[in-house]
């Protein structure tokens, strides 16, 4: 989340498979707007934890069609400002909001993270998709007041917009010395299936409802 690189877009297309009662089930799109947590940062391609998610996903909802639009070092105010075009482009009917992680770590005024993760959210809903919102939480030496109310902020906008909810993406992942990369921040390979089921049960009632 640190870190500033910039990361390609990566589109996970999952193929459709043939139905009993039609030649193709509908597509429905997912597009993920998120950081480095969600962009495979320091971990080998197709290893990470959406990458993880769009291979369940084919066995699960077949039709569905992941876009990560996820970027390194991103934060709630860059993907406000791209979200308009990859609505445009992709049409989603779900999105999936992983961003704040970057905002917290560089002690930004957690108000305007806020109205950029609810504008986000506002926007999302506006084009037709149902949101997914995935909470972080940072460690309380940041200042216990200020942790605290990051981790409040996901709930309160969930609550506020009606959306569905991740509490805290890394719920479950283990020991930093065991589960991190060196940097101690970013989950290594053996933590990505930990994430990805912590996202696929949030998900799934998601796309029950659509189908």
């Amino acid at each position: 989340m640190l870190t500033g690189l910039s990361g390609a877009v990566l589109s996970c297309t999952l193929p459709l498979q043939v139905s009993a009662q039609t030649k193709t089930p509908a597509t429905i799109r997912i597009l993920i707007v998120g950081d480095s947590l969600s962009a495979e940062y320091g971990l080998p391609r197709r290893t990470g934890w959406v990458s993880l998610l769009s291979q369940k996903l084919m066995q699960l909802s077949p039709g569905a069609e992941i876009i990560n639009a996820s970027i390194s070092g991103d934060t709630t105010s860059g993907g406000r400002t791209r979200l308009a075009a990859l609505l445009s482009r992709h049409s989603p009917q779900i999105v999936i909001i992983e961003l704040g992680g970057n905002d917290a770590l560089r002690g930004l005024a957690l108000p305007m993270s806020q109205d950029n993760l609810t504008r986000m959210v506002e926007q999302s809903q506006q084009a037709g998709a149902q949101v997914i919102l995935v909470g972080m939480q940072i460690p309380p030496n940041y200042g216990r007041e200020y942790a605290t109310s990051f981790k409040n902020m996901f709930s309160t906008i969930s609550e506020s917009k009606k959306t569905a909810l991740v509490p805290f993406l890394l719920e479950g992942v283990g020991p930093q010395n065991e589960m991190f990369q060196s940097d101690g921040i970013h989950p290594n390979e053996s933590a990505q299936p930990i994430m990805m089921e912590t996202v696929l049960k949030v998900l799934l009632p998601v796309l029950k409802n659509l189908n």
